[in-house]
């Protein structure tokens, strides 16, 4: 006898049932949650973001190297680190659905573990969705919600000459730990007897499984003072974002190769890849950090934050945007991010 159970035996209403058993609710808004057609939500007098993220099997995740509760988990951040590009405060979500047939009631429970400790981990309450079948593999949909006190949301599209670009974090390791990845994943298509070689690779391999949304410097940010003038989450890689905040703010940009922040073990994997670790940073993607503008009249609230580098300006929108290496020669940024349909 088989240890998992069939979706079937269930049903959808009885899935959710299940799923939901261990929602706990925290945010005020919150009136009415799972369990009606549609949830009710009270936010007062501040603003509603909205933000949806779909993730498909073998297109987004590779479930032969990603958990699902890792892959529950990143599903619900990734949505997050929208709302905070925003300067905004997640509050809730929705998620939907599709269900490959070879998934268990213990996968979708597994899955739903991983985004219930992000729902904890960043105060959000899961409110609805959906669930239907799949004809192939797994497919999540997640929308989010959050507040904004009115006229305190922040755009990509108001940069400013001579404002500061600044980035959290570090870059390029979600990247090169999917590098990683792959590259076990097909020597153990090749010898399933083969053991994967990951040891001392924990940081950028956690970078891609397991991302998180820097809601801690939106925090830190208001009780610095500090306004961003733009903001964009970096889901495609440093220059395509850059790219986005300049096209949509009219403007230039100077970034300098020597301030742009990376892990050691990030760099040590793209020199074992022989791989350019600048164009890691600047196209590999996935790692959530916020890339922000500020007035340079915050550069002394923001100098010493041990999480927030400095990289470079904002021009005109006649000079370009570019790359500014250590001897002083600069080069056009040209957007090479991940492309979804390619």
């Amino acid at each position: 006898m088989s240890e998992y159970t069939p979706l079937e035996s269930l049903g959808e209403f009885g899935l959710i049932r299940r799923l939901q058993e261990n929602l706990e609710y925290t945010q005020p808004s919150t009136v009415v949650g799972i369990g009606d057609d549609a949830a009710v939500l009270e936010p007062g007098q501040k603003q509603i973001v909205v933000s949806t993220d779909m993730l498909v099997e073998n297109v987004h995740f590779d479930l032969t190297f990603c958990p699902l509760k890792h892959l529950g988990y990143k599903a619900v951040a990734v949505n997050v680190s929208d709302i905070a590009a925003m300067n905004a405060i997640p509050t809730q979500i929705v998620v939907s659905l599709a269900i490959g047939a070879r998934y268990t009631v213990e996968a979708m429970e597994e899955l739903y573990a991983g985004m219930r400790l992000a729902c904890e981990n960043y105060k959000v309450d899961l409110v609805g969705g959906d669930t239907t079948a799949s004809r192939g593999g797994l497919v999540i949909s997640i929308t989010a919600l959050g507040e904004v006190e009115k006229g305190k949301a922040v755009l990509r599209s108001t940069a400013q000459v001579n404002d500061l670009i600044c980035v959290t974090g570090d870059l390029g390791g979600a990247y090169l730990g999917l590098q990683l990845l792959e590259r076990e994943k097909q020597a153990y298509l090749a010898d399933p007897e083969t053991q994967p070689e990951l040891e001392g690779k924990d940081y950028v391999v956690g970078r891609q499984l397991r991302p998180e949304a820097r809601m801690d410097v939106i925090h830190e940010l208001r009780e610095l003072g500090v306004h961003p003038t733009a903001m964009i989450d970096i889901s495609d890689g440093l220059g395509s974002e850059l790219l986005h905040i300049c096209s949509q703010s009219r403007v230039g940009a100077n970034i300098y190769q020597d301030k742009l922040p990376a892990d050691q073990q990030t760099l040590e994997t793209a020199e074992e890849f022989k791989l350019d670790p600048v164009t890691c940073i600047l196209n590999g993607g996935e790692d959530y950090e916020l890339l922000f503008t500020v007035k340079m009249a915050d550069y002394e609230k923001i100098r010493n934050h041990p999480d927030i580098t400095i990289i470079g300006n904002i021009t005109d929108a006649g000079e370009g945007v570019k790359l500014v290496t250590p001897s002083g020669n600069a080069f056009p940024i040209k957007a090479q991010g991940w492309n979804h349909f390619g």
